[in-house]
């Protein structure tokens, strides 16, 4: 993996290589692709287990973590195959950095918990609009945790999203699939709330702990970490309800696909591509920020709720259409933002850089091309 930060210290620059921008721009290109790929296979492959017989939340929430070993490959792979670093894997992973991967592991493992159970009870193009109410969220955390400076770009983006998901609540007893009882729409409604909120509160914290590392390859082994524990999380969780013996019976006796159908797509391409999903969401962060990072996943749940009116005959009623128009609206009315902000900027200072790079040992924050001059943001980086 190419380097994207920068470091005053001279050591650290010697395990650095510092790539040209153009390297990096296409660093981050890559990661949104294969973001839109995870997001959207991820949803409904995990709804496709609960469709076709799968009935275990923890089998679910256990495979949304249990692909961290894939990891590996973006690790090691760049400096023993590829030869683009000559940072050695782990070099300068400190104690800090595994305490509080480890935390905020923990807290995404009961966030993929809370998403199962949403899963479990609502459509997917429900709790895909329902996810959007994480961005108002994003957004008020980031400004707390990390700074974030809160523009009309993304304030106006906030506020659409925002009421996409509440035009979608007062429709909501419209959307209730047969034979589902109002207590448990109820708590798949709230479940799925509650995970967005977590993952809210996951996006700022991440960047926030980002900003300590120095290259992509570190990105990916704190993510190593973190889907190390939430893994730990659901593996006591399974077996604390007895979830591997399950699989078993489910795969065997209950899954109206067959067994081939359930080990092969209900759970490795569910493990393959929640690995890509939250992968890319980190290299999104660290390549960008949080609020920028969440607000292209947002934009993303529009095609979550068109791939579940097409693949699940979800209801795709007036209201539905109005909510996916406004994700729509505000995604586009912040990448407008963005880019006239950039070029006012490249007018101003005849430079442009696409994401975080190095150059004089001066680190720059980049936000989807925007380059921010704070000289007390880069301090506190570096």
């Amino acid at each position: 993996m190419s380097d994207g930060r920068v470091n005053a210290d001279p050591q650290q620059e010697e395990n650095m290589v510092k790539p040209p921008v153009k390297r990096s721009l296409t660093l981050l290109i890559v990661t949104y692709f294969f973001l839109f790929f995870g997001s959207i296979a991820s949803s409904l492959l995990a709804k496709y287990y609960f469709v076709y017989g799968g009935s275990s939340r923890w089998v679910s929430t256990w495979v949304q973590s249990a692909g961290f070993p894939l990891l590996l490959i973006l690790i090691y792979f760049p400096h023993y195959v590829l030869k683009t670093t000559t940072r050695r894997p782990f070099t300068r992973f400190t104690l800090r950095h595994l305490i509080f991967s480890v935390l905020i592991g923990l807290v995404l493992g009961f966030n993929n918990f809370l998403f199962s159970w949403g899963t479990s009870y609502l459509p997917v193009s429900t709790s895909s609009l329902l996810l959007s109410t994480q961005l108002v969220f994003t957004l008020i955390l980031s400004r707390i945790i990390v700074k974030q400076k809160i523009t009309f770009s993304n304030l106006n983006c906030v506020v659409l999203l925002t009421l996409s998901s509440v035009l979608l609540a007062l429709d909501s007893s419209k959307d209730k699939p047969s034979g589902l009882t109002k207590t448990k729409y109820f708590i798949g409604y709230v479940s799925t709330i509650g995970a967005g909120l977590l993952f809210a509160l996951y996006l700022p914290v991440t960047e926030k702990l980002y900003r300590t590392v120095y290259c992509y390859a570190m990105v990916m082994e704190v993510q190593l970490v973190m889907e190390f524990a939430a893994t730990v999380f659901a593996t006591i969780g399974m077996a604390c309800e007895g979830g591997f013996k399950e699989m078993v019976k489910e795969a065997n006796h209950v899954f109206t696909k067959g067994p081939t159908f359930y080990w092969t797509f209900a759970i490795l391409a569910n493990v393959v591509t929640w690995q890509l999903s939250f992968a890319a969401t980190s290299g999104m962060v660290y390549l960008t920020s949080g609020i920028t990072g969440g607000i292209c996943m947002t934009a993303l749940l529009a095609m979550n709720v068109i791939g579940g009116v097409v693949a699940y005959g979800d209801v795709f009623g007036g209201v539905k259409i109005v909510s996916t128009v406004l994700c729509i609206w505000g995604f586009s009315s912040y990448t407008y933002g963005m880019y006239m902000k950039m070029k006012k900027e490249e007018k101003e200072k005849g430079e442009y850089s696409g994401v975080k790079t190095t150059e004089d040992s001066v680190e720059m924050e980049v936000e989807m091309g925007n380059v921010k001059d704070d000289v007390a943001a880069a301090d506190d980086r570096a």
